[in-house]
């Protein structure tokens, strides 16, 4: 059975809530950012390239501050195993979030994989997780860019996002991909 959730730019993207690992509590709806707020989602602690993924996205943080675009990252995982990521992958500056539901997941059209025991790097899988994904959405909450994806491999390059939401800001350019019926 397919079940297809897919979020179409220009539509309202879903409002979800999920824990920071800093102790706040993070919401779409509540984000008050000018231009974008960008939701990462990694696959967990147990990740690799999540961890290096994640780190360049904090080490890039900064421009995307001054480009008007709120960052946080969000996976599956505890409590316990995002403030172990926060603390091995030396998250200090970014919001990350945790105990995201896998059906919220889900319904975000992100992907659900099984674990497989061991990693790597040595660190267990869950029994169930999201796989990564990104969304950039406007300040009145619509879709405006998605990136989903089925595997870790292959991520889009921050500094390139961050190098087209310049651009786009500068030109007013449209979100792309909004045809829904032929």
């Amino acid at each position: 059975m397919c079940t297809e959730n897919r979020i179409y730019p220009r539509q309202n993207f879903p409002d979800f809530t999920v824990p920071l690992v800093n102790g706040n509590t993070w919401r779409l709806s509540a984000q008050e950012n000018e231009a974008f707020t960008l939701v990462v989602f990694y696959r967990g602690l147990h990740c690799p390239i999540c961890s290096r993924y994640v780190a360049d996205l904090q080490k890039r943080q900064q421009k995307f501050s001054e480009l008007g675009v709120g960052v946080v990252t969000i996976s599956s995982d505890t409590r316990e195993r995002a403030q172990q990521a926060v603390e091995d992958w030396k998250l200090d500056t970014l919001d990350v979030g945790y105990g995201l539901e896998l059906e919220t997941a889900q319904s975000l059209g992100l992907y659900i994989s099984s674990g497989r025991g061991l990693t790597s790097i040595g660190i267990e899988e869950p029994a169930r997780f999201s796989e990564p994904g990104f969304f950039l959405v406007r300040p009145d909450q619509s879709l405006y860019f998605s990136s989903i994806q089925t595997m870790p491999f292959a991520r889009p390059n921050f500094g390139e996002i961050a190098s087209a939401i310049e651009f786009v800001v500068a030109n007013d350019y449209p979100a792309r991909g909004e045809i829904i019926d032929l």
